[in-house]
C-alpha cells in the first residue's frame, strides 16, 4: 500500500500509489507531500505553523507559505503497522524556535484515504504562541490536462432548516488566473470556508472536494466541534489544500506552549477518487468514517426511533399525551421511544431558562414519569429522553450552586446567550453534575437512548487566565468528548443522539463518539428531500436520522412522502399516530416493515446520487445507496411539471433486471430499466409523491 525510502537528500520518504501521494525531503530538508511529478515549488511544506513574531513569508489571507513550515526540517521518520492501521510518523524541526513537529498520518490496506494529525512540542528555551497550526496540506493538483481549468470546487452550506445545501463552481471562478508570470508573486487570497463559535456546522458542513472532467475527485473532511478552516488555491501553476483546526484570525484561538509543553491538532482526512467523481470518493469517506467510529450494537441493528416531538407534542408532553402514542408507535412497529423537550418543565414563566437539574416535572406525569418510561418498555421498546446537557438556564439555582470556573467566561464575566449559560466539562463541578443526572436517568430509570441537543450558538469560547477564548472551546469540546466516551464505557448499550438544533453541530469528532445523527429541524415535509437526500454527505446511512412525520390529516399521497423520505437513513418517526385511521396506519406499519427489510444492507451500503447532490428547489431529488447484494433508490418529484425522469445508474450498466417498487405499493409509480445504457426512467404520476426502489439481478 506504501512505502518507506532512506533518508538522502532528495529521497522519497512515503508514498501511496491508490491516493497518488508521496512525501519528499528535499536537498535544505524540507518535508512536503504532494502527487508525484511535481517539483518542490509546488508541493507544501507538511506543516505550517503561524506564532506570534512568526508569520508568513506572503502577505495575504493564506495560511501557507509560513516562516515556520519553511524552517522545519526533517529529522526521521517510521512506519508501523498500528492494528489494521498501517501509521507513518515523520518528524521535522524548526531550528530557529526550538517548535519540533510529529506528523502522523493513519492509511489502511486496500483503502484511498489518508488520515493525520500534528502533535508539535517546544523544545527551545522560551514560550512560543501558536496562532494556527494545519493539520495536512497538499499541493499539486491538476486536472487531466495538466492545468486548472478543468477543475471544479465543491462545498456545502448549512443553517438552520437547512442543511447540506451542496455548491460547486469552477475552481477558477474562485481562484482566477492572476498573470504570475508579470508580477513574480502568487496570489494573496484563496477559496476558504470555516466554523464561527461553538456550532461547527452552523455556515458549512466541514467537508469540500475538489474534481475534474476526468472524474477523479480529491475530498477532504476536517474532525472539530472546537473551530475549523479548510482553504485550496493556486500556487506555482497547480492547486492546493490546507486544512485546519482553529486558528487566532477566525475563532480567537491561540495556544502558548511553555519549554517542554505539547499541542496535537484536530484530526482531518484525505480521499482521492481516481474515477467515478463525487459518488466514488464518498463511498470511500463512508468506509472510513464506519472505520474510525466508536463500535456499538445500534450501528448493526437500526432499530426504528419513535420521537414524540416534530410536529406532534412540540415539547409539551404529559402522561395523557403520551400513553396514546406509546401503544400506536408500537403497534406500527418502533422500537425505540423517545420523550422529546418539556418533560422536566414545571415552571410557569417556561423551561428554556431555567433548565439544568433534569428533574421530571410532577404537574405533567402525576404518577411519575415512570409510569411512562414502563408503559414504553411493557410495549417492547426501549425508553429515551431528550436532554441538553451542556447548558443551564440563567433562571435554575445550579447557575447559583455551581462553581463559576464551571461555567464560560469571557474577561471575567459569564458569558450568557439566550437565556442560557454554558458549562465548561473541564472543570470537574460541571462533570460530576452531569454524570449524575445520567447515571439516574440510565442507571435508575432504565433509559436506553438520549437525545443529547445543543441549541445556542455560545461565540468562540471561554477564557482562563491566559487562555485564549478560541482555546478554551477546543478544550471544553475534547472534554465533551471524553464525557461522552465515558458515558458509553459505563453504559454499553446507551444509544446517544446528536443534535445541535438538527444539523448545526454535525462533525466527525461527535459521530466517532454519538451513534446517530439529526439531521435537521425542518418541519415542512416539501422541504425536508434534498436534506435527506444528501445527509449522507455529512453521516453514514445508518447514522443519518431523518424525520418522518405522517398526521391524521394527510392523503396517503403525503404520509407515504414522508416516510419515503426516511427509508435509506435512520427513521425518526412522529406524528399524531394514535388518530390515524386503519388505512393510514397500515401504510406506516408496511414503510417500516420494508425498512426493516432493508436495513442490514444500509449498514454496509455506499450513497450515490443519480442526478446529482441536490439544489434546494430541484423539483426531482434521487438520492440512491449501494448495498452489496442490492441498490436501493429514493425518488421525489415536488412539483406540477413533467412526470417522468431518466436516471443514470453507472455501477449497474449491462445488468438484466427487473426494477421493484418497495414503498409505497399502490402509488402508480412505474420504472422502466435500459441495461444497456444503465439508466432508469421512473414515473411518479402525481406531483408531491416519492417513492423507494430496488434494483437487483444479474450480469
Amino acid at each position: 500500500m506504501s512505502t518507506a525510502a532512506g533518508t538522502v537528500e532528495g529521497s522519497l520518504l512515503w508514498s501511496h500509489p491508490t491516493l497518488g501521494l508521496h512525501i519528499v525531503v528535499d536537498a535544505a530538508g524540507s518535508v512536503r507531500l504532494g502527487t508525484p511529478g511535481q517539483g518542490r515549488t509546488r508541493l507544501l511544506p507538511l506543516v505550517e505553523v503561524t506564532a506570534t513574531g512568526h508569520g508568513r513569508t506572503w502577505s495575504g489571507e493564506r495560511f501557507i507559505d509560513t516562516a515556520i513550515g519553511e524552517r522545519l526540517a526533517y529529522r526521521g521518520h517510521d512506519t508501523v503497522q498500528d492494528g489494521p492501521w498501517e501509521r507513518t510518523t515523520v518528524q521535522v524541526a524548526d531550528p530557529d524556535t526550538g517548535l519540533a513537529a510529529q506528523v502522523v498520518l493513519h492509511a489502511a490496506p486496500g483503502t484511498g484515504f489518508l488520515r493525520a494529525h500534528v502533535r508539535l512540542v517546544n523544545e527551545g528555551a522560551v514560550p512560543l504562541q501558536l496562532e494556527s497550526v494545519s493539520t495536512l496540506t497538499l499541493g499539486g493538483i491538476l486536472d487531466a490536462d495538466g492545468g486548472l481549468d478543468g477543475l471544479t470546487v465543491h462545498w456545502a452550506d448549512n443553517d438552520w432548516l437547512a442543511e447540506c445545501r451542496w455548491r460547486q463552481a469552477p475552481f477558477r471562478d474562485e481562484n482566477v488566473a492572476l498573470g504570475r508570470a508579470a508580477h513574480g508573486h502568487e496570489g494573496r487570497g484563496c477559496f476558504e470556508r470555516y466554523s464561527q463559535g461553538s456550532w461547527s456546522t452552523g455556515r458549512h458542513l466541514p467537508v469540500a472536494a475538489l474534481t475534474d472532467r476526468a472524474g477523479r475527485a480529491w475530498l477532504w473532511q476536517i474532525e472539530s466541534s472546537g473551530g475549523w478552516r479548510f482553504e485550496t488555491g493556486e500556487r506555482e501553476g497547480a492547486a492546493y489544500v490546507a486544512l485546519f483546526g482553529p486558528d487566532e484570525a477566525h475563532h480567537q484561538w491561540r495556544q502558548l506552549l511553555s519549554p517542554g509543553e505539547e499541542f496535537s491538532t484536530v484530526p482531518a482526512v484525505l480521499v482521492r477518487a481516481g474515477a467515478g467523481g463525487l459518488d466514488a470518493a464518498f463511498g470511500e469517506l463512508t468506509d472510513y468514517r464506519r472505520r474510525i467510529r466508536r463500535d456499538h450494537p445500534d450501528h448493526r441493528t437500526l432499530p426504528v426511533i419513535y420521537n414524540d416531538y416534530m410536529n406532534t407534542l412540540m415539547g409539551d408532553p404529559t402522561t395523557a399525551k403520551l400513553l396514546p402514542l406509546v401503544d400506536a408507535a408500537a403497534r406500527a412497529g418502533a422500537e425505540v421511544f423517545v420523550v422529546d423537550a418539556g418533560w422536566y418543565d414545571d415552571d410557569a414563566q417556561g423551561w428554556w431558562d431555567a433548565v439544568g437539574a433534569w428533574e421530571a416535572a410532577p404537574d405533567r406525569f402525576p404518577g411519575g414519569i415512570q409510569e411512562v418510561l414502563d408503559a414504553v418498555r411493557l410495549r417492547g421498546m426501549t425508553p429515551g429522553l431528550w436532554l441538553e446537557p451542556e447548558v443551564v438556564g440563567v433562571r435554575s439555582p445550579l447557575a447559583r450552586t455551581l462553581p463559576p470556573e464551571a461555567f464560560f467566561r469571557r474577561g471575567g464575566v459569564r458569558v450568557t446567550e439566550h437565556g442560557r449559560h454554558h458549562l465548561d466539562l473541564r472543570h470537574p463541578a460541571a462533570r460530576a453534575h452531569l454524570d449524575q443526572v445520567v447515571d439516574r436517568l440510565v442507571g435508575e430509570w432504565g433509559v436506553g437512548y438520549l437525545k443529547l441537543d445543543y441549541n445556542i450558538n455560545i461565540g468562540p469560547g471561554t477564557e482562563s487566565g491566559a487562555e485564549s477564548a478560541g482555546a478554551g472551546l477546543l478544550g471544553h469540546h475534547r472534554a465533551h468528548l471524553d464525557w461522552m466516551n465515558a458515558l458509553l464505557d459505563r453504559h454499553p448499550g446507551l444509544v446517544l443522539e446528536n443534535c445541535g438544533s438538527g444539523g448545526l453541530r454535525m462533525d466527525y469528532a461527535q459521530l466517532a463518539v454519538a451513534q446517530i445523527q439529526s439531521t435537521s429541524d425542518q418541519q415542512d415535509p416539501l422541504r425536508y428531500p434534498p436534506i435527506a437526500a444528501a445527509a449522507a454527505t455529512a453521516a453514514t446511512p445508518e447514522q443519518a436520522a431523518v424525520w418522518a412525520y405522517p398526521q391524521p390529516g394527510h392523503t396517503l399521497d403525503e404520509i407515504a412522502f414522508t416516510l419515503t423520505g426516511a427509508l435509506l437513513g435512520r427513521i425518526h418517526l412522529s406524528g399524531f399516530l394514535d388518530r390515524m385511521n386503519d388505512g393510514q396506519l397500515a401504510l406506516v406499519r408496511s414503510a417500516l416493515s420494508v425498512y426493516k427489510e432493508i436495513r442490514p444492507q444500509i449498514r454496509e451500503a455506499h450513497p450515490f446520487w443519480p442526478l446529482g447532490l441536490p439544489a434546494w428547489e430541484d423539483a426531482w431529488i434521487a438520492h440512491g445507496l449501494r448495498g452489496p447484494r442490492a441498490t436501493f433508490l429514493t425518488v421525489w418529484r415536488r412539483d406540477t411539471g413533467t412526470g417522468q425522469r431518466t436516471l443514470t445508474v453507472p455501477h449497474l450498466r449491462g445488468v438484466h433486471l427487473v426494477p421493484e417498487v418497495l414503498h409505497p405499493g399502490t402509488s402508480g409509480v412505474t420504472a422502466h430499466w435500459d441495461a444497456a445504457e444503465g439508466t432508469l426512467t421512473v414515473s411518479l404520476p402525481r406531483p408531491r409523491t416519492a417513492a423507494l426502489l430496488r434494483l437487483a439481478g444479474a450480469r
